[in-house]
């Protein structure tokens, strides 16, 4: 499988990275820093320099084409402004999923957040609040689209190790995941094309994750 990772620099990326070269796939992370192309390379992918900011859609589709699939994983990160949230964790998967139609890559795979319904809560902190208003506005985008799409939410991302057990579904009770775990989920979807159209809660559980996606 040949696998396009938007946001290739990411904890969450980088961890999957790894895990997909590891079983012999091939992985492309498009990474907006050039210092940041050691360390996809690192994790067993290949690296492409290219701004989603910034980029015309019609490079972003030349460095899809021929992906089997294309996997949203970028944000804007900790210490960004209202500003970037909405210039990457909105604005850059859409100029993702329409590289992807444009390169006719079907397979598209968002990495989204739970609890998006916070964003006007008047104790949600503003950007926070911002970061969660763009998310659920690229979820709008990619649903609203003809691309086998399949939206994750995993809940409170943590460093622990991987525990491989998880739990999966349309609605989840909130809680913390790590993200390794979220990477093994998102390994799962690439293998679960009935999974295109869903969108999908991610919390730790007791459910090994290759029986999570049974169906």
């Amino acid at each position: 499988m040949r696998v396009v990772i938007a946001g290739g620099h990411g904890k969450i990326a980088l961890l999957l990275t790894a895990r997909l070269a590891a079983r012999g796939d091939t992985v492309i992370g498009l990474v907006r820093n050039p210092d940041h192309v050691g360390d996809v390379r690192a994790a067993g992918g290949d690296a492409l320099v290219l701004d989603l900011e910034s980029t015309p859609v019609e490079e972003v589709a030349a460095a899809v084409t021929g992906a089997d699939a294309l996997v949203f994983a970028a944000g804007a990160g900790p210490g960004s402004g209202a500003a970037r949230k909405d210039t990457v964790d909105r604005a850059a998967s859409v100029l993702a999923a329409d590289a992807a139609e444009q390169a006719g890559v079907r397979r598209f795979v968002q990495v989204s957040a739970m609890g998006l319904d916070r964003a006007d809560d008047p104790d949600t902190e503003p950007v926070f609040g911002a970061y969660l208003r763009a998310k659920a506005a690229a979820e709008q985008d990619l649903t609203a689209r003809t691309l086998d799409w399949t939206i994750l939410r995993p809940g409170h991302l943590t460093d622990e190790p991987a525990t491989g057990l998880v739990e999966l579904g349309t609605s989840v009770t909130p809680g913390s995941v790590p993200r390794d775990d979220v990477a093994a989920v998102l390994v799962a979807l690439l293998d679960a094309p009935h999974t295109a159209g869903q969108v999908l809660e991610l919390v730790g559980g007791d459910t090994p994750v290759e029986d999570s996606l049974r169906g």
